[in-house]
């Protein structure tokens, strides 16, 4: 008999789904306490349920809770600022928020009904160096761009030679129809903000418009 066909998989999303004692109090729990938002619920009272942090769902069910052995990972965009928001809410943390061997800045906290909820994102500062020559270039940007470039590498922790050379990398990088995204979605909002504190109203082609006074 011979061994069936794989067929091709493709698979977008995954939903982890935890039992809970209480569905009403865990997703309230998770919306005010962790950050979520509630996406649904089913039944009155609820024993079902959907909460989302970011593009990512999670399902409550009414059941007996088993956090032994169970455990949920999310990779956001900012841990930091998450852990602040949790610390603030009271929620009770397990693991403090440190740089890992395996190039994941994170930490864990316990929801509700004892499981383990750990929230991280990337380091990529991690692994071997890659040894440079830097090189002066005569380079002059416009003023308003310039001081975007400076406060977005502040907020990065980055040097300007790092953010710019980590633009550069991404945008000579194809990605799909388009080019490799060097910032998060947290970051991009916070880009949104700067164009407004420097007064940046032109778009991304507005370089080719450029005139020196």
């Amino acid at each position: 008999m011979s061994s069936p066909v794989k067929p091709l998989i493709e698979c977008e999303q995954i939903h982890p789904a935890l039992s809970v004692d209480d569905v009403t109090a865990a997703t309230e729990f998770y919306r005010d306490k962790l950050g979520f938002f509630i996406s649904f619920t089913f039944g009155e009272p609820a024993t079902f349920a959907g909460v989302n942090i970011g593009n990512v769902q999670l399902f409550l069910e009414k059941g007996t809770p088993g956090p032994d052995g169970a455990s949920v990972f999310f990779v956001v965009g900012n841990a930091d600022d998450l852990y602040e928001f949790h610390r603030a809410n009271g929620v009770e943390v397990v693991a403090e928020i440190g740089d890992r061997d395996y190039a994941i800045r994170d930490y864990s906290v316990r929801d509700l009904n004892g499981y383990i909820l750990s929230f991280g994102h990337h380091l990529f500062n991690q692994g071997e160096p890659i040894m440079i020559e830097r090189v002066d270039v005569p380079v002059r940007l416009e003023k308003r761009l310039a001081l975007l470039l400076v406060d977005l590498a502040e907020y990065k922790h980055m040097s300007l030679s790092s953010c710019l050379e980590e633009i550069l990398l991404h945008t000579n990088e194809p990605l799909g129809d388009g080019v490799a995204m060097p910032h998060t979605k947290g970051q991009v909002k916070y880009i949104q903000e700067l164009k407004k504190k420097h007064g940046i109203d032109y778009d991304s082609h507005g370089s080719y418009r450029f005139r020196e006074k």
